[in-house]
């Protein structure tokens, strides 16, 4: 059975033979934000699959910050490097729902609940989380909550 982890390491080295800098520094970052993860509790434990796209979605918004960040102060070489890596990321990562299919899920997860007032939040974004999984960032999540929420 081949992990995820297997696949990025794979991955890595076939870009390594290729001379791929950018997909070879990427996947390396990767693997080596994976392999903290690993070792950051009080014992070493080998990461799930599901575990292991977590830490590629927080590596993929960093880089999406950093480029930001450099394109407003001008480097845009920067920008473009930190964008590059960023699309290497998303490969592994799951297709992202549009605006409408979040919409869609969001008001099926909050169909099934009693969910009014600001108090309801939590539990709304709960039920919302689990109807969309890994296919759509937390953030953009939220704002669908608060807005079909009236908060």
């Amino acid at each position: 059975m081949s992990t995820l982890k297997d696949r990025l390491t794979a991955d890595m080295r076939n870009a390594m033979k290729a001379r791929d800098e950018t997909v070879t520094r990427t996947l390396r970052m990767a693997l080596a934000a994976i392999g903290n993860a690993e070792v950051a509790g009080k014992v070493k434990k080998e990461l799930t699959d599901s575990e292991v796209l977590t830490v590629l979605t927080k590596e993929a918004k960093k880089r999406a910050e950093a480029s930001e960040a450099f394109a407003g102060a001008g480097r845009a070489e920067s920008a473009a490097a930190e964008k590059a890596e960023e699309a290497v990321l998303l490969a592994y990562l799951p297709q992202q729902l549009t605006d409408d299919e979040l919409t869609a899920a969001v008001t099926a997860a909050l169909a099934g609940g009693d969910f009014s007032g600001p108090g309801s939040m939590g539990p709304a974004m709960k039920a919302a989380r689990a109807a969309v999984g890994d296919k759509a960032d937390g953030g953009r999540v939220s704002a669908e909550v608060k807005r079909q929420l009236g908060l």
